[in-house]
C-alpha cells in the first residue's frame, strides 16, 4: 500500500529552521557562549535564546549590472563625440528608445 502524497516528508524536511529550541540545545548554546554553567545552574528556568536563520544574499540581476555600467554612457538622446565608439555594453539609441518589453503601450484616444 502506498503512502499518501501530504503525509510524506521532503527531504531535509527534518533540518529546517525552527523557532522554538529543546532544552538540550537551548543549554549547549548557552554553555558554548559562557552564560550557562553546568555545575553551578539548575536546567529549570533557562534563559530564552534566539534563533536566528541565516540567510544567503542573492546575485544581483544582470540587468541592474548592466544599468551599472550603462550610466558611464552619455545621456539619453546625447550623442557621443564624433569618432568615439560606444561602450562595450551599450546599446544603440534606437533599441534604447524602445519601452520595456513588459510595459503597456499608452491607451488610445
Amino acid at each position: 500500500m502506498s503512502i499518501h502524497p501530504s503525509l510524506k516528508t521532503k527531504s531535509g524536511a527534518l533540518n529546517q529552521h525552527r523557532n522554538v529550541l529543546t532544552r538540550a540545545e537551548r543549554i549547549e548554546r548557552l554553555t558554548f557562549e559562557g552564560r550557562f554553567d553546568i555545575a553551578t545552574k539548575s536546567v529549570l528556568g533557562t534563559v530564552k535564546v534566539r534563533s536566528i536563520k541565516a540567510t544567503v544574499s542573492k546575485k544581483p540581476k544582470k540587468e541592474a549590472v548592466a544599468g551599472a555600467e550603462g550610466a558611464a554612457t552619455p545621456a539619453a538622446g546625447g550623442k557621443p563625440a564624433a569618432g568615439a565608439k560606444p561602450a562595450a555594453g551599450a546599446k544603440p539609441a534606437a533599441a534604447a528608445a524602445k519601452p520595456a518589453a513588459g510595459a503597456k503601450p499608452a491607451a488610445k484616444k
